[in-house]
């Protein structure tokens, strides 16, 4: 992009004041992803996701100047931007200008009396056949966002756009908005005040039309579709084939297209009545304990109207339905006729929570309409008693609530950062067997606490799960991976915040396992070492975390990590780790730790110290390595 300030003086064939259309495309080409997703957000979101992408799209590409000096940089407003900015010039400010008016355009209804403008219409290009593109689904506070931006008048949100995406000063608002065609920009920033200025979520992927999500379109119509459009393109050729015979071509009573035969299991699966209703003590007599032995609970079970529309989007979300998956999860239609687990309001939403085997469903809408549907996918394949003790009904504010399974009698909230001084909270469970809220650590920019969900069934075990922004919280469980057992409080409080890793991640289980202890040099103390390893419904993907925890410190430090390895698991239990670590007196030591099958270790250029655990003086800042060997003589590498 070339910049141009009042210090500068233009090349001489170029008159003072012109913005060219090289200036303008180098701004087009720099700033391309910042202008589209600048044209998504002042567009209506009545528009709907895949068209707004489109549009945001094509109105951005027709920014550029139809001729050579098509604009006066004395008609644009300064640019100052906020202080510590960068500076832009005027062809960016020329393009964002045209972004804006085309956009503002766009969200204007059209008028019998008045020919419509380009901007109005459904782009020609660019055109995708056949898929609906939309941005990547955010968190409940983008979702709120847009809702509130949704409300506002087209003006207000370009306002409100320019203050959080561009950092632009009221004064420059005021002139972009009035080179836009805005009547009042003093009006529209004081509409735009009346929403809570969290511009940081602007940046988010929900707002990013660049980064996209592919889905097909109506599948059932469009084939419905090209079988009409084939019939009629036989009968037109039949026809003026006997129009070209001699006497008469036409028969009243000629042989009429067959009727489309439309899939009976697909049409069970469309209809509430077909929906599978587990008895409420069904669970106690069944041997097994997951998803398939829950109850239909809830007080709108019987809403019929409800079921069909949640069974409807399922099988064919619209565009302006929110739809996210966990990573590995299938987002399409139920095989067959699904298992109704919950039909209910909760909070300001009418929630309906479906199973189809391998899946768990969530569809929500707004009590007052349909127009914030979202629709929710969560593997959950092979759950067992404790993978299947919750699910998340809503998310509301940062809280979350969750559906408890039948056979669940308590509920409390346990903070793991706190440990084990910290007491439970007791958790209200309605008699729908949902939860009051509570802060959900999914979303925290932090990790000064971190709550889970304590679960007491009726054996009188205890189970904690966390809530990893996603459908089905994560089971954590603790001690050696060939045998987990349940976790407690005192064996996460030192990992806690290692959970944030795998936020959104599609897991299963986390399990914690304290591998080795190791004395510290100089007599300072007893270490611990802690692996943490997430594994994930689809089977793949784990992550893996080896921390090392020193005497005294309420938190373990990361010293490794490692993705989709087998390491700290079941099949294979064998762990290395190994960090620079700092005595008391100031000398610094390469520490190395292993599991109980690693016989020696051995630093980079160093001798070969027997047992599991190793402690070398080492210079500050030398970069060194570590290696192992099990006792049957194979090498082991740390953990990567």
């Amino acid at each position: 992009m070339l910049n141009v300030s009042s210090h500068v003086q233009s090349p001489p064939q170029e008159a003072p004041g012109i913005v060219d259309v090289e200036q303008a495309e180098a701004a087009l080409v720099e700033h391309y992803p910042r202008l589209v997703r600048l044209a998504y957000l002042v567009l209506p979101p009545s528009l709907g996701r895949n068209r707004r992408v489109l549009t945001a799209h094509a109105l951005t590409q027709r920014a550029l100047p139809r001729s050579r000096r098509s604009a006066d940089e004395a008609d644009l407003p300064v640019q100052r931007g906020r202080k510590g900015d960068r500076q832009d010039g005027p062809g960016y400010a020329y393009v964002r200008q045209r972004v804006v008016r085309t956009a503002l355009e766009a969200g204007q209804p059209l008028r019998r009396a008045a020919l419509p403008k380009r901007s109005q219409l459904p782009p020609l290009l660019p055109q995708v056949w056949g898929l609906r593109l939309f941005p990547r689904s955010g968190g409940a506070d983008e979702l709120a966002l847009d809702q509130r931006l949704s409300a506002l008048s087209g003006p207000a949100r370009a306002a409100y756009v320019l203050r959080g995406l561009e950092r632009l000063p009221d004064a420059d608002v005021r002139g972009v908005l009035t080179a836009a065609g805005v009547d009042d920009p003093r009006a529209a920033l004081t509409e735009a005040d009346g929403v809570e200025a969290a511009y940081a979520l602007l940046a988010s992927p929900e707002f990013d039309p660049c980064s996209l999500q592919a889905r097909p379109t109506d599948l059932m119509r469009r084939r419905q579709h090209m079988k009409a459009a084939g019939v009629a393109l036989a009968a037109a050729l039949v026809c003026g084939a006997l129009l070209g015979l001699p006497g008469d071509g036409w028969a009243p009573d000629g042989a009429a297209a067959p009727a489309y035969a439309q899939n009976p299991a697909g049409q069970a699966a469309l209809d509430p009545e077909q929906l599978t209703k587990v008895g409420a003590s069904e669970w106690k007599r069944s041997a097994r304990t997951d998803f398939s032995v829950w109850p239909a609970r809830g007080e709108l079970v019987d809403d019929k109207a409800l079921l069909r529309r949640a069974l409807a989007v399922w099988a064919r979300p619209g565009e302006t339905v929110q739809v996210s998956a966990t990573p590995g999860t299938a987002a399409g239609a139920p095989p067959g006729p699904a298992q109704l687990l919950f039909a209910g309001e909760v909070d300001a939403a009418r929630v309906v929570l479906l199973h189809d085997g391998l899946r768990i469903v969530r569809y929500a809408e707004p009590k007052d309409g349909t127009s914030g549907a979202a629709l929710d996918f969560a593997r959950v394949d092979g759950a067992n008693t404790g993978e299947s003790g919750a699910v998340i009904v809503n998310r509301v504010d940062g809280n979350v609530r969750y559906l408890t399974a039948p056979w669940v009698r308590k509920a409390a909230v346990r903070d793991l950062v706190k440990g084990t001084s910290g007491a439970a909270t007791a958790l209200r469970v309605n008699r729908s067997g949902v939860t009051a809220p509570f802060v959900s650590p999914a979303q925290a920019s932090s990790c000064t606490s971190w709550n889970t969900l304590e679960l007491r069934d009726n054996s009188g075990t205890r189970r904690l799960s966390s809530d990893l922004g996603e459908l089905v919280p994560a089971h954590l469980t603790a001690g050696r991976p060939q045998n987990p057992r349940e976790a407690t409080v005192a064996d996460w409080s030192a990992t806690a915040c290692s959970l944030s890793a795998a936020r959104s991640h599609g897991v299963r289980a986390v399990n914690a396992w304290a591998y080795a202890r190791q004395l510290l040099p100089e007599a300072n103390g007893l270490a611990q070492w802690v692996c943490t390893r997430a594994d994930t419904w689809r089977g793949g993907g784990s992550r893996i975390l080896a921390q090392f925890r020193p005497p005294g410190s309420a938190a373990a430090a990361v010293a490794a990590k490692a993705e989709d390895s087998a390491a700290c698991g079941g099949r294979e239990p064998v762990v290395l780790a190994g960090v620079r670590w700092k005595s008391r007196a100031g000398t610094w030591y390469l520490l190395g730790g292993g599991s109980k099958e690693v016989a020696s270790v051995t630093p980079s250029g160093g001798t070969k110290v027997p047992g599991n655990t190793l402690a070398a003086p080492v210079e500050r800042g030398a970069r060194t390595g570590l290696t192992g060997q099990l006792a049957d003589g194979t090498k082991v590498s740390t953990l990567r």
